[in-house]
């Protein structure tokens, strides 16, 4: 039970259930019992916490909604506790994983009643991308008119998956990874704080460097997972009555064999490199050796995932088109997936890439294009080719002259659409692999009937 503003018993808690309500329980998770109580306590995220900043006066008490995206385990969480505790507010939190509808306009409606008397909501929505519009619509007048003041987390880009009323009345903020000395500062804190970790017999834990880099490398940036790795590792040092916490704890805690993967990036930089050119070198084999040690490792599987997008565009191209597509699927897929699954996504990836005919033809050209852009020339558009759809257009000459090609032969007509001085330029030039040989032959029939 707890007291209103006015003197009066509220059977209401201020705050129900949820992933923040245990964080006083000893024995609750150490990503839990950790979370920080302020906004100076936040690793990470300082790009959002200057002063003055949206999240400094929402924790100040300033009425407004926001949206927090970013990747799992960067403080979205964190920052509704932050807020919860900062505040006088009421503070309630729905998983958009199981409350519905019904749910929604019941704690609007209770939101209602307690602001007649005085005192204010904040509304905790977590994977509020999981919502469904009617959810949302549900959600938008509460906003609108500041029955609550709306947080909510999402793993998802908002603009594909909000309603645009519901977010275009929200502050949209981008949280990121965490770095490296990010974690460092996490892990150090655990180790140090009174809410962190220590032995059954009460002594202070130490961190071996090599088991603290392992850490970080299988974090991902994740400071949950960071946290989690941490608190397994120590409960086996704890067990063989240790208090160094080495990487063979780690090892064991993780459940799978450190890879040689070097603090300091060089091999970081070196495998995706060597997994780059074997795709390149149409070595399968080698791609997936590679592909396993960043896995293994704990290398982020959406660094991978961009990687192989470039590698798709960069040596296949215009011979295999349709590998970008597999890749972009690829990379949609381990943001929806998550590991451990998304590991096969990215298998499927590696084995399309490395085993497609490759092309850099549509790299070149462009490089080509670009240096002839930086060396000045190309001078300005040819007049037909200019915008002819704003008033005093004509006037000036533009779009007179110009031949609409669908109303010509195969749909080609002659006409100039170079600048003059580039008339003769030749950026693109097919390869005879794969597709890319039966486009060499209709770019050159293209040009034959351009008169190029």
């Amino acid at each position: 039970m707890s007291v209103d503003l006015f003197g009066n018993l509220d059977p209401e808690p201020s705050q129900r259930g949820g992933s923040l309500s245990d964080a006083s329980n000893p024995q609750a998770p150490l990503a839990v019992r950790l979370r920080p109580r302020n906004l100076d306590e936040i690793v990470g995220q300082q790009h959002l916490l200057a002063p003055g900043s949206p999240l400094r006066r929402l924790a100040d008490g300033q009425p407004m909604s926001v949206f927090l995206w970013g990747p799992p385990g960067v403080g979205k969480t964190t920052i509704a506790s932050v807020v919860s505790q900062a505040t006088q507010r009421r503070f309630v939190e729905l998983s958009a994983v199981t409350a519905g509808v019904k749910e929604v306009r019941a704690e609007i409606e209770e939101a209602r009643r307690q602001l007649a008397r005085g005192r204010a909501t904040v509304l905790f929505v977590d994977e509020v991308h999981r919502f469904s519009k009617a959810q949302q619509d549900v959600l938008l007048p509460a906003v609108e008119n500041r029955l609550v003041t709306l947080i909510a987390a999402t793993t998802e880009n908002p603009s594909f998956s909000v309603i645009s009323p519901l977010l275009s009345r929200s502050l949209l903020l981008r949280l990121q990874p965490l770095t490296t000395d990010d974690l460092i500062a996490l892990l150090e804190r655990a180790l140090s704080d009174e809410r962190g970790l220590s032995t059954t017999a009460g002594e202070r834990l130490t961190l071996a460097a090599d088991a603290r880099d392992m850490i970080i490398r299988l974090a991902g940036g994740d400071a949950r997972r960071a946290l989690t790795y941490l608190e397994e590792s120590a409960a086996a040092t704890d067990a063989l009555g240790r208090t160094e916490i080495d990487q063979a704890a780690v090892e064991s805690s993780a459940d799978r064999a450190a890879v040689r993967y070097d603090k300091d990036g060089d091999q970081h930089y070196d495998v995706i490199s060597a997994f780059i050119k074997s795709i390149r070198g149409s070595d399968v084999d080698a791609a997936l050796h590679y592909l396993a040690r960043m896995l293994e490792a704990g290398e982020d599987a959406r660094f991978i995932a961009r990687r192989l997008m470039i590698s798709a565009s960069e040596d296949i191209g215009m011979a295999a088109s349709g590998v970008l597509q597999t890749c972009v699927a690829a990379a949609q897929a381990v943001q929806l997936l998550g590991m451990p699954e998304a590991r096969i996504t990215l298998a499927h990836a590696t084995v399309a890439a490395a085993t497609a005919p490759k092309s850099n033809a549509s790299y070149m050209a462009l490089n080509k294009a670009i240096a002839d852009v930086r060396e000045g020339r190309g001078t300005g558009v040819p007049a037909h080719l200019r915008d002819a759809h704003y008033s005093g257009a004509k006037k000036l000459g533009h779009g007179e002259g110009y031949r609409y090609p669908h109303d010509f032969e195969h749909g080609v007509v002659a006409q100039t659409y170079l600048p003059e001085d580039l008339e003769s330029a030749r950026y693109y030039e097919p390869t005879g692999n794969g597709q890319e040989a039966m486009i060499a032959d209709r770019v050159e029939l293209l040009r034959g009937l351009l008169g190029r």
